[in-house]
């Protein structure tokens, strides 16, 4: 996992800008603002349906992927092993363009709030076109920590809240 992460890393997020529909000021602006993250995320040619499209169930899964291997690789921890769970509590997606099977992917994350026993992550799925990214969805992802027997909700664990400090944003977009 950590070869993963040193390419996203390595991904120059400078592009993303140019690579947004000019006239659609409210996507720009919303994107535009620095992911902390571009997490890469393969297509599969099982995610295209009858239509020859990636179906839209595919983009949560997307986030899940994109979301959970960047815990696990920030934190060094396998997350299925702590004593707290994140239960997706929430998620949204507004689609902007289609993708499709072999596209390339990065997913943008970040950290809209940080919460006692929650956790907002602000995503975004981005196909690779050159050195370019295009903008293909938005939206969000709400983990809700609780107690792996009981379901109750506790406090995040202090490894994931490290970790996630470091997705926080001073302003997550409008």
């Amino acid at each position: 996992m950590r070869a993963w992460a040193a390419q996203c890393r390595a991904f120059d997020r400078s592009v993303v800008s140019a690579a947004l529909p000019a006239d659609r000021p409210g996507i720009v602006a919303r994107v535009t603002t620095q992911y902390p993250v571009l997490w890469p995320v393969p297509t599969r040619w099982a995610d295209n349906d009858h239509y020859g499209h990636v179906n839209n169930v595919t983009y949560y899964a997307y986030f899940d992927t994109a979301v959970n291997a960047w815990l696990m690789d920030a934190t060094g921890t396998d997350i299925r092993e702590l004593p707290a769970i994140g239960i997706v509590a929430e998620t949204s997606c507004r689609f902007h363009a289609s993708l499709s099977f072999p596209d390339k992917l990065q997913v943008g994350l970040r950290i809209s709030r940080l919460g006692r026993s929650s956790i907002t992550y602000d995503l975004a799925i981005f196909r690779e076109a050159g050195q370019d990214l295009e903008l293909a969805a938005t939206g969000t992802f709400v983990h809700v920590y609780v107690d792996e027997t009981t379901r109750k909700p506790v406090e995040i664990p202090e490894v994931i809240r490290t970790a996630a400090r470091t997705l926080v944003t001073e302003d997550p977009g409008t």
